[in-house]
């Protein structure tokens, strides 16, 4: 590949400078997407805003007695192609922009690759870190009574995500086949395998991070061996992708969770680090060095994965940033501002719609194998996974160079251009 075309698969050289809402900044990349592919203004006003927000208030039975009120959000971005899709997060900072904004992106994510679903998220507004395992109950199973009227295996279909995992998945069917008084394995996506979940399903995001991140490094013409990298967040995501890595043998210099980051450019010992994680992903506490997250981003390495929140590379340390690949695995972790910086560094991004679309297509392979009730293997998922991953990144490598624009923006278009056919042919625009 060109060194030009290297140039463009950098960071955000075709985006606007936006501002720092991450709802808005995801409505400006896809106005200009959407524009580059010759729509009118009309597709970009009926794909700006999810089609429907659900805002819902949990009550929950706390341990000591007392009720307390959670605040819960459910966005379906579009349904035009099938039912929409989409994880599920527990988080004190959850915000309804940050909901539409993921929903829009989950839409994109499906895009890409050619999934029958629109997108979709949900999230409450809480911290689970402070709860007990009966109070999570209670809310998760309380969210699915609150949400059930606009779910379901034909309307919409959630998944984990962010302090989500397969038990709090498991509470949710439960209570929804409770519901409907009947079972209902494919209303939801990420359960335990004894209930319907798919093989391959726990590790699925990690492992189309780290594919992604091998197809970028041949565009860079490194090589695995000597290869060193960085992880920001230590969850299930960023926790699988060091492991992965590690055993790929690429030197995982850094690692990090809510309570700091651990480095070493001499190699950390993974196998350890997971044997010491708790269920939240924090490591740190059991080791003595810890640097700061934001310290971390910054230290020396061929290739960074920031697998944690939105918004941690900006434009205070985007020229600090040491790596000439960065391979999204958290959703939203560049702003748009970052991306110019970077850019004109000629830094290497795989966007995170891209990169930890893993999730999503083995949650669809989960359903697809709950409505036929014929269970694949592991093997078999993962070869399917990879697969897609592969046709997807070089889908949009090639798009990148045919429009002479970003990775971002190119993913940006091929993920959406899906959507506004679909609205048009229906006759929506």
């Amino acid at each position: 590949m060109s060194t030009n075309v290297t140039k463009r698969l950098a960071a955000g050289a075709n985006l606007p400078a936006l501002g720092e809402n991450v709802l808005t900044n995801t409505q400006e990349a896809l106005r200009e997407a959407l524009s580059r592919l010759g729509y009118q203004n009309e597709m970009y006003e009926l794909l700006r805003e999810p089609l429907r927000v659900l805002t819902v208030r949990i009550p929950v039975r706390m341990d000591d007695g007392h009720v307390e009120v959670f605040t819960g959000y459910r966005a379906q971005h579009n349904d035009a192609i099938g039912p929409t899709k989409g994880g599920i997060r527990f988080h004190p900072d959850v915000t309804l922009d940050e909901v539409k904004a993921l929903s829009i992106w989950m839409s994109i994510k499906c895009g890409i690759f050619n999934l029958p679903y629109g997108g979709a998220k949900g999230g409450i507004i809480c911290d689970p870190r402070t709860m007990s395992v009966t109070e999570q109950e209670r809310l998760a199973r309380g969210y699915v009574r609150a949400i059930s009227q606009v779910v379901g295996p034909a309307k919409d279909i959630p998944a984990p995500d962010v302090h989500t995992n397969p038990q709090i998945m498991a509470w949710m069917y439960d209570e929804y086949s409770r519901i409907r008084e009947s079972d209902s394995p494919n209303f939801i996506t990420g359960k335990p395998i004894v209930l319907g979940g798919s093989r391959g399903r726990d590790k699925a995001t990690a492992k189309g991070v780290c594919v992604a991140m091998m197809e970028a490094v041949k565009v860079r013409g490194l090589e695995l061996k000597g290869l060193k990298a960085i992880v920001q967040g230590f969850g299930n995501v960023g926790g699988n992708v060091a492991s992965i890595l590690h055993e790929m043998g690429v030197t995982v210099v850094g690692v990090s969770d809510a309570g700091g980051a651990l480095y070493n450019p001499a190699g950390l010992d993974v196998p350890e680090l997971m044997e010491r994680r708790d269920s939240f992903g924090m490591v740190t506490t059991y080791y003595d060095g810890v640097i700061s997250n934001e310290e971390l981003l910054v230290q020396p390495c061929d290739v960074l994965i920031p697998a944690a929140l939105e918004s941690q590379i900006t434009a205070e340390n985007a020229h600090q940033i040491q790596a000439s690949i960065i391979v999204e695995a958290a959703n939203g972790p560049t702003t748009p501002a970052a991306d110019e910086i970077l850019s004109e560094r000629e830094v290497l991004i795989v966007p995170d719609v891209l990169a930890n679309a893993g999730g999503v297509t083995v949650s669809y392979f989960e359903w697809v194998q709950n409505n036929q009730g014929w269970y694949w293997t592991e093997e078999e998922v993962e070869s399917r996974m990879e697969g897609m991953m592969v046709r997807s990144v070089q889908n949009i490598f090639r798009m990148s160079e045919r429009y002479e624009v970003s990775t971002r923006l190119a993913a940006y278009m091929l993920g959406i251009r899906p959507f506004a056919e679909a609205m048009r042919w229906r006759g929506w625009a």
